[in-house]
């Protein structure tokens, strides 16, 4: 049986504007087991975004958000901090989610800093090179800057700082829509494959939705900050029941 890594119900996501109060996200609720990958597609402006920055509890929100069994709702401090260890994320810019001041090594060994105190100088660095290697890294980039590389480099370097500690839930958020076409089926081979390896689950956010029907175990799709069908991967390619899916699928490419 699955074990049940993420709770999320009845969440919502609000913004105050001058004209009144525009909800981003209305009342989502889902559950995704551990090593389990969900897709969340929509149209720009549909929530999604704003969906994760709720469960990263990043952005304020009503609802509730559990991960591992534990409410993450009013946590602070260094409560938030340890929740944190096990919830990253990876972003849609590689370059710009990359401090260009730091080098690869720097970056790595951030979160090492933050979560795995006791670590000594020569632990981190050790962390540092087998994370390079999990990715398809070599460690001669440690000492490297990110504009000095490419950006599934710099992508690959993004994901092995997301899980070098070892995390339960990793938000991937549009994190290859930036890539180059050869290089994004790359970059979601090795996002399979460490949930493979790791029993990670992924929430996967894309307008891809090749990436998707590739990567997922099962899709969400949201329409103006609601879910308007949530069914698993096959079921919703071969038989989408909502309009937007349909239009969602109809704009994919066929080979």
């Amino acid at each position: 049986m699955t074990e049940m890594l993420l709770e999320v119900n009845a969440l919502s996501v609000s913004y105050r504007l001058r004209g009144g109060v525009f909800r981003a996200v209305d009342g989502v609720s889902f559950r995704l087991g551990r090593g389990r990958t969900l897709g969340i597609v929509g149209e720009s402006g549909s929530g999604k975004s704003s969906l994760a920055r709720a469960i990263l509890q990043l952005e304020p929100h009503e609802g509730s958000v559990s991960l591992l069994g534990e409410p993450l709702e009013g946590l602070h401090g260094e409560a938030l901090r340890r929740a944190r260890r096990h919830m990253q994320a990876v972003f849609q810019d590689p370059l710009a989610s990359l401090n260009p001041r730091m080098t690869v090594r720097a970056i790595l060994e951030e979160p090492l800093r933050v979560h795995e105190r006791s670590l000594t100088a020569a632990e981190r660095l050790q962390r540092a090179r087998q994370a390079l290697r999990r990715v398809g890294l070599d460690a001669e980039l440690l000492f490297h800057y990110p504009h000095e590389l490419s950006g599934g480099q710099c992508q690959r370097i993004a994901i092995a700082r997301a899980v070098i500690c070892n995390p339960a839930l990793l938000v991937c958020d549009e994190a290859v829509s930036a890539l180059d076409a050869s290089v994004r089926g790359q970059v979601l081979a090795l996002l399979e494959g460490l949930r493979r390896e790791m029993n990670i689950g992924i929430i996967f956010i894309a307008h891809d939705m090749t990436a998707v029907r590739y990567l997922c175990d099962e899709v969400m799709v949201m329409e103006a900050g609601r879910v308007v069908e949530h069914a698993a991967r096959d079921e919703l390619f071969q038989s989408p029941r909502h309009p937007r899916t349909r239009a969602l699928l109809d704009a994919v490419l066929e080979p």
